[in-house]
């Protein structure tokens, strides 16, 4: 505008229609705009003011000429500048200042002064400005943001910005810090906080009072927004909201919710939101929306308005009929009755008002980094878990130990493609918590190689008893209950030479170290198993009692401390860990503590064992990889994170270094592991577990770890997020059932039993123990799974091989099976498939009908494993099975069946483990079930494999392109490791599924190698360099030294000169093994 138009023409121009009023002030914002025309601007806006200077004049402008200005009153709410009124200008096509926003500013005055004093603010759904220039005038903030997606109430924002920043001649008014409110405030056009998020711009305070209805006419909110929209359209856009996605959309708040979740992301740790919050859906509604993000909420104000009578509430009404929610309105103001939106929008269609509560909430995050954290991970494609989270909690104990799990979780599974390896004594990072809780808490120096981790502390009870096989052990009574019913029932107490080794006894005693230990003289057991009494547990004198007794008669002792072990920054007194802060641990004892006194989950536990004798620390690990498998990585992240929050605020090397006054450790002989024991852990080719910053290539491992993917991911979170999950939620027999059904054809009818475990192994050793207690004998293939054959071998159980042939591709033939078990009596067949683990190939149909009946002839149980299977990548090769047909078309007596599985690999996922076992044999229900070393999953984990299967049994989208993303890698790993073996002397037998494939090193027998032997301790610096001749049993350990591959021998695989390798590591260990095989060739002589 090169002049200013005269009064006249700008009215005249102003009453074509609400957009040429709307262009008319365009062109005088951009005189307010440039500084050497804006006091001219302010003073012709000043005497437009004053030309509809009252009420009534004010009102018919706005319908002549649609525009108003017009005076706010602030005198009681005056603040720092003693401001008594704000001039505002509005126009049709946006928000006009009513009773939901001044209802709100009162809200905001209910807070001290201090509150915007020098902060960083953003106000939500600025309309006009008013709120948003009040505080500015009031609190003088350092700077506040104005943000509307309607881009005239920006435009008009600014107008009313200058209009109270200057004064009626157009000079500037400065504060008492000399700033005007150009300085202070900002408008921007903007979706909620896009404008601030897009800008990294922190916030301190957030307000805002927008839309909490959803819009009668959706397919309105679709439309593109411009400054060139309808004057209706624009309007709608401050009474009515767009579904967005969240839960709280049935409720009308989805807006509110996602503003909520857009604010967590660029608040500052103790900055405080305020939102208006219409009362239709209800107080507790409301309340939740926040609390269940995290918030903790203070109601600043409370007060009834008038629905205003331009906002169709029919949406409500529809929301009413399709829900049995109720929306709460009251009949005029005076009502304290609430009526539902039925029945208001009926009395307002009939002429009557209508209002609802309005209340002002304060607004805070409860743990501002870790939900800052939490809801970082769920922005990242993981909105739709964002309806499962609930941060809401009555005891703050309870929030204090979830909310930091969840954020390390979500900083975990966003971070982190897979969980990595991890040894069979449990997670590096979980052991070294223990061992640094031990020394800051109690002043015990232990390091992470004295503890081994176990699923529970039934599981290490009967791992540690099955290792020394006593012949008579004591244990407390109160743990008595987790062990095999036989135990506690034979009678074979007495020294005769005639009793077998095999004959485990187990008494069991008062929990009073008096009785204990007059019992322990008395029946001299080679294994003692006790916890303490609490009047007992404080002082040392029981604990050294124990071990001076337990010493004498030459008896392992292990000592529960379960009951007394406290997680907490300020630890009861505990004798044993007293008595070890002074004194070593004596080689013949050994501390058991179960961790299950979590604050969130009653049922996730977890235990360890502490020994400072090396053999014993490495002989528990090893049954924890042949008995267990491994200890679930999420629950030791659990129990970790609690350790590490108890340690984080410790300052480092303020307290003096543990030592012990008395290093001297009294010398005994005591019961020793069984010589069958030790044949079996030493010929076990187990993982390779080196030092702790070593680089090895774990190509030994039965584990996925490839990326996880996202459906995966969110199951995973989603399980922990949600509080009071339903017991059907989490209940997968049914999904398992489906899941047998369609993938084997598995017969079942009313006497089918399915149970669950923490893995197929734990499962598969029960089944091992059944076979034993019938007296039968175990047939395995030659080429089996090493730790399954070695596993039996520990349980003590009778085995014989079956021999198989390289020209049937080493798979069970019906002739080597018959002539096996032509002679057996009571014989169990063990049977990898459709996958076989080690070599990757698959049983046909075909061939499983001719096993079935082969063992059906000589009544032989058989156990299915299809641990492995479901990752089928040769087309050609894969098949459905059909066992219900193949076992009905068989003649003669039942055959007793048994469907092994795991759903760690068909979920993608070596951090979901969950093993499944399926059968009909009613007769084994009671001692399967009655296992109590059986580690049952927890409800998270049976949620999660719950949810995928769902997503796996309707084909959804994501999951089933992650499962043919993953069969394609595996596919085409399974060909380049087959190139590289050949290229480099070695005969592949080439899979055909699954994760593992077998090859010859025909090449390098009878050759020699160098390989460097790391220094054990006290020993000389540099690796010493030895030269091995290779043969059939070495290779491994050749290529081991040589490389750091880490791969399994023909002593695992049990078939002759053929070494397994699992190609289901990360990209980098791949390549890198690839190089190692290269490079092994150029070593060898």
């Amino acid at each position: 505008m090169a002049a200013v138009c005269s009064m006249e023409d700008f009215l005249k121009q102003c009453e074509q229609s609400g957009d040429a009023a709307y262009g008319a002030f365009r062109s005088v914002l951009e005189r307010l705009e440039d500084p050497t025309t804006r006091a001219q601007a302010r003073i012709f806006l000043s005497a437009l003011q004053k030309r509809f200077g009252n009420e009534e004049a004010s009102e018919k402008c706005l319908e002549k000429f649609h525009f108003r200005i017009e005076d706010i009153v602030l005198d009681q709410y005056e603040g720092y500048q003693k401001r008594k009124k704000l001039t505002m200008m509005v126009i049709p096509s946006i928000f006009i200042p009513e009773d939901w926003s001044f209802t709100f500013y009162e809200g905001l005055n209910r807070n001290p002064d201090s509150i915007f004093k020098d902060k960083t603010v953003a106000e939500l759904g600025c309309g006009n400005g008013w709120i948003t220039i009040a505080i500015a005038a009031k609190w003088l903030p350092s700077k506040v943001y104005g943000l509307d997606i309607n881009p005239r109430a920006v435009k008009i924002s600014w107008i009313n910005l200058y209009m109270n920043a200057l004064d009626e001649e157009g000079l500037p008014i400065h504060d008492e810090e000399g700033k005007t409110l150009l300085d202070r405030v900002e408008f921007h056009e903007s979706d909620l906080l896009a404008y601030c998020r897009d800008r990294n711009i922190k916030l301190e305070r957030i307000v805002g009072c927008i839309p909490q209805i959803l819009n009668p006419n959706p397919d309105a909110m679709s439309k593109l927004i411009t400054e060139n929209a309808s004057e209706e359209f624009l309007h709608s856009l401050s009474n009515y909201c767009a579904l967005q996605g969240f839960v709280e959309d049935q409720f009308g708040l989805g807006l509110i919710a996602r503003a909520v979740e857009e604010g967590i992301a660029v608040i500052q740790p103790m900055g405080i939101m305020i939102f208006n919050m219409g009362g239709r859906p209800g107080q507790g509604v409301c309340r939740r929306l926040f609390e269940r993000r995290g918030v903790r909420v203070t109601k600043l104000w409370q007060t009834k308005i008038l629905q205003a009578a331009d906002t169709d509430i029919s949406a409500l009404v529809e929301i009413e009929k399709n829900s049995p929610h109720r929306f709460e309105f009251f009949m005029g103001l005076a009502s304290d009755q609430p009526i539902c939106a039925r029945t208001a929008w009926a009395y307002g269609k009939a002429g009557g008002r209508i209002s609802h509560a309005l209340s002002v909430y304060s607004c805070q995050l409860r743990q501002p980094n870790q939900v800052k954290t939490i809801f970082e991970f769920l922005k990242n494609g993981f909105h739709d878990v964002s309806s499962s989270l609930d941060l809401s909690f009555e005891d703050d104990s309870v929030a204090d130990e979830k909310i930091p799990f969840l954020a390390y979780l979500a900083s975990v599974l966003k971070e982190t493609s897979t969980f990595p390896y991890e040894p069979p004594a449990g997670s590096r990072r979980f052991r070294s918590l223990i061992a640094d809780f031990m020394r800051t808490y109690h002043h015990v120096p232990l390091r992470a190689d004295n503890v081994v981790v176990f699923p529970s502390r039934a599981a290490a009870i009967e791992n540690a008893l099955r290792l020394f096989s006593p012949r008579l052990a004591i244990v407390d009574q109160h743990l008595t209950h987790h062990l095999p019913r036989n135990w506690l029932t034979s009678l074979a107490i007495e020294t005769a030479d005639n009793t077998s080794d095999d004959v485990l006894t187990v008494i069991e005693a008062p929990c009073q170290s008096d009785l204990m230990i007059e019992l322990i003289k008395k029946l001299k057991p080679q294994v003692v198993i006790t916890g303490l009494a609490q009047y007992e547990a404080v002082t040392t004198s029981a604990f050294q009692h124990l071990l001076d007794v337990t010493s004498d008669i030459q008896s392992r002792l292990f000592i529960d401390i379960s009951d007394h072990f406290e997680l907490s920054s300020l630890p009861g007194t505990n004798g044993v860990l007293k008595y070890l802060a002074a004194n070593p641990l004596p080689a013949h004892a050994a501390v058991l503590c179960g961790l299950l006194k979590n604050q969130v989950y009653s049922d996730l536990e977890v235990a360890f064992v502490i020994s400072e004798e090396e053999a014993v620390f490495k002989a528990l690990s090893k049954t924890v990889e042949l008995l267990q498998g491994n200890t679930a990585p999420i629950s030791q992240n659990y129990y970790g994170c609690l350790f590490h929050e108890l340690l984080a605020f410790q300052l480092a090397d303020r307290r003096r270094r543990c030592e012990r006054a008395n290093q001297t450790v009294k010398s005994t002989d005591t019961i020793d592991l069984t010589n069958s024991a030790i044949s079996v852990l030493n010929g076990a080719e187990l993982s390779i577990d080196g030092p702790e910053n070593s680089s090895l290539i774990h190509m030994d491992v039965d584990k996925s770890f490839l990326p996880i993917p996202h459906p995966v991911k969110a199951a995973i979170f989603e399980s922990f997020a949600r509080q009071n999950i339903a017991e059907a939620e989490s209940d997968v027999t049914s999904s398992i059932r489906q899941f047998v059904k369609s993938n084997y054809r598995f017969p079942e009818d009313n006497t089918t039993e399915i149970i669950c475990a923490d893995s197929s192994l734990a499962l598969f050793n029960k089944l091992v123990v059944c076979c034993i207690q019938e007296g039968g004998t175990l047939y395995f293939p030659e080429g089996t799974n090493g730790n399954y054959v070695s596993a039996a071998k520990l349980l003590k159980a009778s085995i014989s091989t079956v021999p198989t042939e390289s020209g049937d591709g080493f798979k069970l033939a019906e002739k080597s099976l018959s002539k096996a078990l032509e002679t057996a009596k009571k014989p169990w067949v063990y049977i990898s498939g459709p996958t076989i683990n080690p070599t990757g190939l698959i049983y046909t149909d075909q061939e499983m009908r001719s096993v079935l009946s082969t063992c059906r002839k000589f009544g032989a149980k058989v156990i299915i494993d299809t641990s492995f299977s479901g990752l089928e990548f040769n087309r050609e090769a894969s098949c459905c099975w059909d066992l219900a047909s193949s076992l009905s078309d068989l003649s003669g007596p039942p055959l007793g069946a048994f469907l092994l599985g795991e759903l760690s690999p068909k979920m993608l996922s070596g951090a979901l483990n969950l093993g499944f076992l399926v059968f009909n044999q009613s007769t084994l229900v009671e001692p399967l079930s009655s296992f109590t070393g059986l580690n049952k999953p927890h409800g998270t984990v049976k949620y999660a494999i719950k949810k995928l299967l769902g997503m796996k049994e309707e084909k959804t989208g994501d999951l089933m392109e992650a499962t043919a993303e993953h069969v394609k890698i595996l596919e085409g790993r399974s060909k380049r490791l087959k190139e590289v073996l050949e290229k480099n002397g070695w005969d592949v037998l080439a899979p055909s599924a699954g994760i593992s494939m077998v090859a010859k090193p025909s090449a390098y027998l009878g050759k020699s190698v160098s390989i460097r032997i790391p220094p054990k301790d006290g020993a000389a610096k540099e690796d010493a360099e030895q030269n091995i001749k290779i043969d059939d049993s070495y290779i491994r350990g050749a290529i081991y030294g040589a490389t750091g591959l880490c791969i399994n021998s023909s002593q695992w695989t049990g078939i002759p000169g053929y070494c397994r390798f699992t190609i289901a590591v990360e990209d980098r260990e791949f390549e890198q093994a690839l190089e190692c095989i290269a490079k092994f060739k150029g070593l060898v002589s």
